[in-house]
């Protein structure tokens, strides 16, 4: 089992047909949130996934449930808080890729405190996969990261920073700082672009290996992957397919990662038993999940029997 901390967010898209009376803007909102994304999916492709989050009595908060458990995600970890959820308006670009402005003042998914975050939460999982905005939103990041750090003692620990400009600063991604106790980093080449400009994505590897990370892999969109395990590379090609938006692409390709590995038995350590061509296989793997994805408008990926 693979137990995901983080946030559940309604992710709205703007749509082009004309409200009622010919004036406003019309909405489509579909439930995301990287964690939760990356937890369904692992649930999807049949990996038991637990999902630890701080989920709304609100109209969301019923939407995000039922989203995640028809996927087959077990919820048993998951907090019933008082708080609203939060909400990102999502305009999307001629590549499909999105561009976020957050409600989130307040609400859910950050007031995580340290009573609600024992390891008991973790059950029987072999991994911790965190990340996001969870880690770096305030009030709740301090007891997301602690627990993370506890968590290192008895499961892989896996993080995703999935930066987001627009809540959070460059400097509150203390990618270091976590890599002292992941042994797995998941990030975009959007996410070093912000984290270490101009950095070629071998040398941001090499230093994240020396603070600590085993397995970084960076996704390149369309031209595939990087993958580093303790600094002995490869890259991997993409999956063409015509896409439809890339919202839950890097979730997905996680998700593919994660499942991939579990299910060569070589999680719940420190993957001592890793070697590079099992890497890239998993990677390869995380590619054909993040295309499906692709295919199909907001964060819908794919079943097992689709791949």
């Amino acid at each position: 089992m693979i137990a995901v901390l983080g946030e559940c967010v309604a992710d709205a898209f703007t749509d082009s047909a004309p409200s009622a009376g010919g004036t406003g803007m019309g909405l489509r909102v579909f439930p995301g949130g990287g964690p939760a994304n990356t937890a369904v999916a692992l649930a999807r492709l049949g990996t038991r996934a637990r999902f630890l989050g701080r989920l709304s009595g609100d109209v969301f908060g019923q939407v995000f449930r039922t989203r995640l458990a028809a996927s087959g995600v077990d919820l048993s970890a998951a907090i019933a808080a008082g708080e609203p959820s939060t909400l990102a308006v999502a305009a999307l670009d001629a590549g499909g890729r999105a561009a976020y402005t957050f409600y989130a003042q307040g609400t859910a998914d950050w007031q995580w405190t340290p009573h609600e975050l024992g390891l008991e939460r973790l059950g029987a999982a072999s991994c911790l996969h965190t990340g996001s905005l969870a880690l770096v939103k305030q009030p709740g990041a301090a007891a997301v990261e602690e627990f993370a750090r506890a968590a290192h003692e008895q499961v892989t620990v896996s993080i995703d920073p999935n930066v987001r400009r627009s809540l959070a600063a460059p400097e509150d991604y203390r990618v270091e700082r976590w890599c002292a106790y992941a042994d797995v980093l998941r990030l975009s080449d959007d996410d070093l672009a912000v984290l270490l400009p101009g950095t070629p994505a071998e040398a941001a590897c090499d230093r994240w290996h020396e603070a600590g990370a085993r397995l970084i892999v960076v996704t390149l969109g369309a031209e595939g992957a990087l993958v580093s395990l303790d600094g002995e590379r490869a890259t991997v090609p993409a999956t063409r397919v015509e896409v439809a938006d890339t919202v839950g692409a890097g979730d997905a390709f996680t998700a593919g990662l994660l499942h991939h590995l579990e299910a060569q038995g070589l999680l719940g350590g420190r993957l001592d038993a890793l070697d590079l061509g099992t890497a890239v296989a998993a990677a390869a793997f995380g590619t054909r999940v993040a295309a499906l994805t692709c295919t199909v408008p907001g964060a819908d990926p794919p079943w097992s029997d689709q791949l």
